[in-house]
């Protein structure tokens, strides 16, 4: 089934603009009645006020690199002890910060085979990190590689009984703890397993085939996955089995839409994260072409993370 057919019968929800000026705006979090997002190629994490006015929370941009990689920040959370925690992509670290200091939480480049993406983290303060699995940026060819979990503790490793993932992107887990979702970005298909009351994943099945890549996701409610596709461009509410309900269509020259989130009162604000220079850094930097909207939902985003 095309595209087209996957999206004629959803129903078209407009969005606004909230603020722009950014390089590639992702991951986004909604945390303490603010949105919060990864401003990727300027090394730093954003708070916007009600407003849409940024504030830089966390600045990577002094950081030296372990690996000579340039750092890029991607998925974060925070642990029970109010810690950030945070990908640094290329570096292949989760980096925790205090207001203070950075340090880091968990060093998985033994464990990985190319950059991590993105990371939800659980009421328990375990993280589940995502990998790309290959280096994208310099050309490399896809190959499936393992999903991650990090402990509170900062112990990890990779959940190779669980089989590859294609470019695992975003994740969640469901606001009673028993799910994880994850989007196979290369294999165009929303992922589900179970989980159980110690972290563990298993039942690993298809949630829903996209006729198109699954970026960044969050779950709403009634079970549903918002995913950013940034190839349509569009952000899509998809029901298990693939029904797409809803759609927030952008324009190709204003915004491509990686990620997106649920947040503001009663969580049924859907903030948008969006960019138009991915895979080019320096004119992501140059250009600030990066964005955030917003689109009024039915469903809100309960206590599902992130």
């Amino acid at each position: 089934m095309t595209e087209a057919d996957l999206l004629a019968t959803a129903r078209e929800i407009a969005p606004r603009e909230l603020s722009r000026g950014y390089t590639w705006a992702e991951c986004p979090r909604w945390h303490e009645g603010a949105l919060w997002f990864s401003d990727m190629y300027a090394h730093r994490l954003v708070r916007l006020d009600a407003a849409g006015e940024p504030e830089t929370v966390l600045d990577l941009s002094g950081r030296t690199p372990v690996n000579g990689s340039e750092v890029v920040p991607g998925g974060f959370g925070w642990l029970p002890d109010g810690r950030l925690v945070v990908t640094s992509m290329h570096e292949r670290l989760v980096l925790a910060y205090d207001g203070e200091n950075v340090t880091v939480h968990a060093d998985l480049r033994d464990l990985v085979t190319g950059p991590i993406n993105d990371m939800v983290v659980d009421a328990d303060g375990r993280a589940y990190v995502t990998q790309l699995g290959f280096e994208l940026f310099a050309g490399e060819q896809p190959r499936d590689s393992a999903l991650l979990v990090v402990e509170p503790d900062g112990s990890a490793r990779a959940l190779t009984e669980l089989g590859g993932f294609a470019g695992a992107n975003g994740i969640a887990v469901s606001s009673d703890g028993t799910r994880v979702v994850t989007a196979e970005a290369f294999a165009n298909r929303i992922t589900v397993l179970d989980r159980d009351t110690d972290g563990g994943l298993s039942g690993r099945r298809v949630f829903a085939t996209t006729s198109t890549l699954p970026d960044g996701i969050c779950l709403d409610d009634e079970g549903g996955v918002w995913a950013g596709m940034p190839m349509v461009p569009a952000v899509a509410r998809v029901v298990e089995g693939g029904t797409v309900t809803d759609v927030v269509r952008f324009d190709p020259q204003q915004a491509l839409p990686p990620a997106c989130v649920l947040g503001g009162e009663d969580r049924r604000t859907l903030f948008v994260c969006a960019g138009l220079d991915v895979m080019d850094w320096e004119e992501s930097r140059r250009l600030r072409r990066g964005s955030i909207w917003i689109a009024d939902v039915p469903v809100g985003g309960g206590a599902n993370r992130p």
